[in-house]
């Protein structure tokens, strides 16, 4: 069998896999292990497993993960996330469509302490969908507002996506963080915009005439703890304070404490956050295991390095090559989570991009490539047959039609596009914030 065909059909197993229900984790080991056994055999096998997951869980910057994981737990399970809407209601509510800018706003707002774009999701809209059904929001645009709000969950640091390229790549995460920061800042204006526009060509979906609400002092001060933590962590990170590892401790800590100190943190809730987390975390480190055995099974055909040799003598322009790959990122979002292809691609990918001449220097070159693929990767958060932001506000919504939620998505997912593209022909609004990183 040529080398081709047996990545062809390590990929063809593991889809096959998936296909039936299989746990992403179970079909990227079980394809991988194929692949491995048939290029070099059982016994050596068994010593890159006996190796590989004891150096892969072994390894002090993965435990950022589950720090991040914790805090948007405690933050959840916390109950900030009303004192959240309530503010940005009473900001946006003099607005036409303002209650649904108000959960964009607050999706925004919670995702910079949560990192994780279903927890997102699903808080605020326990929050935000009873007040918007209440004063007159169609569920097509209640829905895809809030399954849409829930991105900015990863696209807002801190994120775990980010995090987990930052560790496949061997890049700053602190850097990646502030690459991060403009684009997010540019999905929660697009995303209010498309809202804007809608309620005015699209009517009937918002109600004609805005609440005014005051912005009381009481308002106020209940987004000052997230805001405190949110420039704790990330000023302390940017400021070399502490490492990310340490700056997701001091904010899963200080989530806490606001937690405790708004009294709704139970001691079941403060079991469920561990709890939550632990499987979260679980989940992840599979997901990685399986990952690197399939990347290595991969690696053994030599196709890769091939690729990377063969895409340099075509003679294509960076971007072309580029745009071919952020397309593959849209197709894989569409079947798999974003995690999954994160893993299951950086290693292969990473090495063909950062082998081609941008006109600026490697690291500035990792990471406007990390903010893309985060920014393409949540296309499938969206997009059917996936679209688990999707499928998660839908369920919380109960009566609304899940191909009404598909279509209050797409405003959002054309956001989506026209943002990708500014940042895919301008990579200086990724790279501006980074000077200022040490």
């Amino acid at each position: 069998m040529t080398p081709i065909a047996l990545m062809l059909l390590i990929f063809a197993i593991m889809l096959v896999l998936m296909a039936v229900r299989v746990p992403i984790a179970v079909a990227m080991f079980s394809a991988g292990a194929v692949g491995y056994v048939w290029q070099a055999g059982w016994l050596p096998l068994g010593g890159f497993l006996n190796s590989q997951a004891f150096a892969r869980f072994a390894s002090y910057d993965l435990s950022v993960i589950p720090l991040f994981i914790l805090m948007g737990n405690f933050a959840t399970q916390g109950g900030l996330s009303k004192a959240l809407f309530d503010f940005a209601a009473a900001v946006m509510a003099r607005f036409k469509g303002g209650l649904a800018m108000a959960s964009v706003l607050a999706c925004a707002a919670f995702g910079a302490i949560c990192g994780s774009s279903v927890a997102t999701a699903a808080t605020i809209t326990q929050v935000a969908l009873p007040e918007m059904r209440k004063h007159g929001y169609s569920g097509r645009l209640a829905t895809g507002t809030l399954a849409a709000g829930g991105t900015l969950g990863i696209m807002i640091p801190p994120s775990v996506p980010l995090v987990i390229y930052a560790i496949l790549t061997e890049q700053n995460i602190a850097k990646l963080f502030a690459a991060a920061m403009v684009p997010g800042l540019i999905a929660l204006l697009g995303y209010m915009l498309a809202i804007a526009i809608y309620v005015r060509l699209v009517p009937g979906h918002a109600p004609e005439h805005a609440a005014v609400a005051a912005v009381t002092l009481r308002a106020l001060s209940g987004i000052l703890p997230i805001a405190t933590i949110f420039l704790v962590v990330l000023g302390g990170i940017y400021s070399g304070w502490f490492t990310p590892t340490e700056g997701a401790a001091v904010g899963a800590a200080a989530t806490f404490v606001a937690a405790l100190a708004k009294g709704e943190m139970t001691w079941t809730k403060f079991k469920n956050c561990f709890y939550a987390t632990a499987t979260a975390s679980a989940m992840i480190f599979m997901i990685f295991l399986g990952a690197d055995l399939m990347n290595a099974a991969l690696a053994l055909t030599q196709v890769p390095a091939q690729l990377a040799t063969v895409v340099q003598n075509l003679g294509w322009p960076p971007l072309v090559v580029v745009g071919c790959i952020l397309l593959l990122y849209v197709a894989l979002g569409a079947v798999m989570d974003e995690l999954s292809v994160i893993l299951l691609t950086i290693p292969i990918l990473f090495p063909v991009v950062i082998g081609l001449d941008f006109g600026m220097p490697p690291e500035s070159v990792a990471l406007w490539f990390g903010v893309m693929v985060l920014m393409t990767v949540g296309f499938g958060l969206l997009s059917p047959p996936v679209g688990l932001n999707v499928y998660v506000v839908n369920s919380l919504a109960g009566s609304v039609p899940i191909a009404e939620s598909y279509r209050g998505v797409l405003p959002f997912l054309a956001s989506d596009v026209l943002r990708t593209l500014l940042l895919f022909f301008f990579p200086a609004l990724s790279l501006w914030l980074v000077q200022f990183v040490g």
